[in-house]
């Protein structure tokens, strides 16, 4: 029944390249130029305070290019007909991902605050990364919690950021992290202020290491 309204829905809707807009033979395509253009995983560079606490830090692809047309519909407007289109992506980024991101371990979403998660209805950097990472072997594991309410990151400046994030991440009660290096996912690196907050409180918390993957950063 599945694949016939799958079947259905393409006809009614054909599905498209994300990027340039071709048409594509399946939901969730890509057409064969636009997905290795967008695909560029790349270590990121960090600052000294970033070093501290943050061992590695990767991005698959670049925010302002076809990546944040497919982010931000699904993180603020629930459009989860996006997703298709991010797990193409990630699989064909399976065979990109360099060391440590290809040895099975624990990963670690940064959380959201429970009301935010409530109302959205899930959290946007599970959507993106458990099956994946699941598929492969990870232990997926909510390892952290957002203890109070943030505003939103976005809009705001470096300092302005990380103040705003000050005391927000707790160890969650049922972590099970000490020993054991931690790879943190996110759907967005911009400043690196929250996945720095994340990574203080693993590595505060008995992780020897915590790498971190996004989707997708601008940062140079």
């Amino acid at each position: 029944m599945a694949g016939l309204w799958d079947a259905l829905w393409c006809f009614l809707f054909p599905p498209r390249c994300p990027a340039c807009g071709a048409y594509s033979e399946t939901r969730g395509g890509w057409c064969p130029d636009c997905l290795p253009r967008t695909l560029t995983p790349r270590l990121l560079p960090l600052g000294a305070g970033e070093r501290r606490f943050i061992d590695s830090a990767w991005a698959l692809g670049r925010y302002h290019e076809t990546l944040r047309g497919l982010i931000l519909p699904l993180k603020y407007r629930g459009r989860r007909d996006r997703l298709p289109y991010i797990q193409t992506f990630l699989a064909a980024a399976r065979a990109k991902l360099p060391e440590p991101l290809t040895t099975p371990g624990v990963v670690v979403p940064v959380p959201l605050h429970r009301d935010k998660e409530a109302k959205r209805g899930f959290n946007q950097s599970e959507l993106i990364f458990r099956d994946w990472f699941t598929a492969q072997g990870w232990h997926w594991q909510r390892a952290l919690a957002r203890v109070r309410p943030t505003r939103p990151q976005h809009g705001l400046d470096a300092a302005a950021r990380a103040e705003n994030l000050k005391g927000a991440f707790a160890l969650a009660e049922n972590a099970q992290i000490q020993g054991l290096p931690v790879l943190l996912v996110d759907d967005i690196f911009t400043t690196g202020a929250t996945a720095l907050a994340c990574a203080r409180e693993l590595k505060k918390a008995g992780a020897p290491r915590v790498d971190v993957l996004t989707l997708a950063s601008d940062r140079l």
